[in-house]
């Protein structure tokens, strides 16, 4: 059985990405290729730029294994242990 592409990738990098949107108020699709560094890995997504006045800037999207990480470590997990003693 072929495995598919993204079950073996640890990291998917760009340069820039391609955003489409309908606007709400006439229903036309528009596409713009950004100048945005984008990171996706087990954890989500970092997309980075500049802001307008050139200082770094970056919107990261956590995935819920992150998210689960992230609680666990602050105290905000399951009462349970993950693993059996047994």
């Amino acid at each position: 059985m072929m495995k598919k592409e993204t079950d073996f990738l640890d990291k998917i990098e760009a340069d820039s990405i391609i955003v489409e949107v309908i606007d709400k108020n006439t229903g036309k699709m528009f596409r713009r290729n950004l100048p945005v560094n984008y990171l996706e890995t087990d954890n989500g997504i970092v997309l980075s730029g500049e802001t307008i006045d050139g200082s770094p800037s970056q919107i990261n999207f956590l995935s819920e294994a992150a998210l689960a990480k992230i609680n666990e470590l602050l105290g905000k997990g399951p009462d349970s242990p993950r693993c059996s003693d047994k």
